[in-house]
């Protein structure tokens, strides 16, 4: 990861000139609340310290320059005027999406030099693409003068990639990269993108929220995040509801009785269960932390993993074996997140036992043959925003 400075000579060599700033949008770990964004429910998102950085500079004659330092090749040239989605250029389509959604909605972008660099782990669930979106859309936005608030811009990066980059994603990721703050979790309402940040000082309650990247990405995840989503909406119409947000918990069960009589597929239960009782998880946990009995939110944490792998089946041997060594070696909750088959997990420890943990962890990964995990607490961190 080169600093703003090397980042400033590296696209001065590049592009021939300065860039006019730098810009820097963070990745996420997701608290409690998975799969259930496309459902019009909640989420609970905090921004990692881990950014993805843009050194940009705006051009007039149409053409979009793109480099990464991340990734080998050289500079992807394309025309903004010729954007057209599904049409694949790799990493470079999550910050030309970008370009063309805000084109698409009336924005006067007419070309840019954009370099990106990135310590946002990619494949681990912790939303190294949602990084590049926003990153993007803050510096275009601060360059051509458009006036989009942090949560339009979210917004924006969300239709780039469900409509350029063809991934049916929910707005959680890029919400939070855009409109997290420092030492707090958001509280995501992603019906009406209504937001409150709920102070999350773990240290003050010496404690700590580990992340353990397993460093694996199963295939099985291909094209299943769009089947899961598929199946929730199933539900919903079987239900006579929008989306499963209008399902009350307190209804759940008497809701899944009429799906099997409905002769709903097994799976879709299953989603609806899932979800829903997900929806309530997170306004436990907001309770919980609003009456400063963080700890307790240890086992909400690990019920909703239990539901992300039996429910939603979408966690895998990796993830698991991390909840389950993480818990049986003296930590307060655990669970998945992102959307699974690999990817990470994240742990609630006393930070006592944090050191204690992370080694059970890391001795049951190499008795089981897998890989060396990644391990790093979460600190909550601020939000997509101007540097230099």
């Amino acid at each position: 990861m080169t600093d703003d400075a090397e980042l400033t000579a590296s696209f001065t060599e590049l592009y021939g000139g300065a860039p006019e700033g730098i810009w820097a949008a963070p990745g996420r770990v997701n608290l409690i609340g998975e799969y259930t964004d496309f459902n019009d429910g909640f989420v609970m998102p905090l921004a990692l310290p881990h950014t993805a950085r843009a050194a940009v500079a705006r051009r007039t004659d149409g053409e979009l320059r793109l480099h990464s330092t991340d990734v080998p090749g050289g500079v992807v040239r394309l025309r903004v005027d010729e954007l057209t989605p599904n049409e694949g250029h790799g990493w470079a389509a999550y910050p030309a999406g970008v370009v063309w959604a805000l084109r698409e909605a009336g924005h006067p972008v007419t070309g840019a030099d954009i370099q990106l660099t990135s310590t946002v782990p990619t494949g681990a669930g912790l939303s190294s693409s949602a990084a590049l979106e926003v990153v993007t859309g803050l510096a275009l936005n601060d360059l051509f003068g458009l006036g989009l608030a942090p949560a339009d811009l979210a917004v924006i990066a969300q239709r780039a990639e469900n409509a350029f980059v063809g991934v049916p994603c929910g707005v959680m990721d890029q919400m939070a990269s855009a409109c997290c703050t420092e030492g707090h979790a958001l509280h995501l309402d992603t019906r009406d993108l209504g937001r409150r940040q709920v102070p999350f000082d773990l240290s003050a309650h010496g404690l700590r929220l580990l992340v353990v990247d397993t460093r694996v990405k199963h295939a099985l995840g291909d094209g299943a995040y769009a089947e899961r989503r598929a199946g929730c909406e199933e539900g919903a119409r079987l239900l006579g509801i929008r989306t499963l947000r209008e399902l009350p918990y307190e209804e759940l069960g008497a809701a899944l009785d009429r799906l099997a009589e409905a002769g709903a597929d097994e799976s879709v239960v299953r989603y609806v269960r899932h979800v829903v009782g997900d929806n309530e998880r997170v306004e436990r946990v907001i309770g919980l932390l609003d009456a400063g009995e963080v700890r307790a939110a240890g086992p909400v944490l690990t019920a909703g993993h239990r539901s992300l792998r039996d429910d939603l089946r979408v966690s895998c041997a990796e993830l698991d074996l991390v909840v389950d060594t993480a818990n049986a070696a003296g930590a307060l909750g655990a669970r998945m997140t992102g959307g699974g088959f690999g990817g990470s997990a994240i742990v609630l420890v006393e930070e006592e036992r944090a050191d204690a943990v992370t080694k059970s962890v890391l001795e049951a990964f190499t008795s089981a043959g897998y890989g060396t995990p990644g391990v790093f607490p979460a600190v909550p961190s601020a939000g997509a925003r101007r540097l230099v």
